[in-house]
């Protein structure tokens, strides 16, 4: 189904720029080099499932939206005060843990929500859970 593969890109378009985001917003703070580098090679890697996310929903005559404005707004508050609270290496790898659980159980979610998604949306999708579930992994040597 058509709309089951829109929505379900749609989806991992805005979890990608989700990320992206809060990847930036915390690594002003980050000190550790390798912490550094494992939070940039997972937002390129975001980017990548983006760009091939946005790219199919474009065969679909469609383009990723941003975020929803209050879910954005409620995200970035609430690092920024987790961070202004205790702006070290271990609360920026928890925010990121944090962020990974919750992007594997909602496009997990979707996952089982759009199971007439094409096969190509729900690779992209697998991707990213995959993606989030490497970065969490990582982030262990950090808490």
């Amino acid at each position: 189904m058509e709309d089951h593969t829109i929505k379900l890109l749609e989806e991992c378009s805005q979890g990608c720029k989700m990320g992206i985001r809060s990847m930036d917003q915390v690594e002003e703070y980050v000190s550790d080099a390798k912490l550094r580098k494992a939070i940039d090679r997972c937002r390129e890697e975001h980017r990548k499932l983006e760009a091939e996310a946005d790219r199919l929903l474009m065969q679909h005559g469609k383009e990723g939206r941003p975020p929803e404005i209050m879910a954005s707004a409620m995200s970035w508050l609430s690092t920024e005060m987790k961070m202004m609270m205790k702006d070290d290496d271990k609360q920026a790898a928890k925010i990121m843990t944090d962020g990974c659980s919750m992007g594997i159980r909602t496009i997990s979610s979707y996952l089982n929500q759009y199971t007439g998604a094409s096969g190509s949306s729900r690779e992209v999708a697998e991707k990213l859970v995959k993606a989030e579930e490497k970065f969490r992994d990582e982030m262990k040597a950090f808490l």
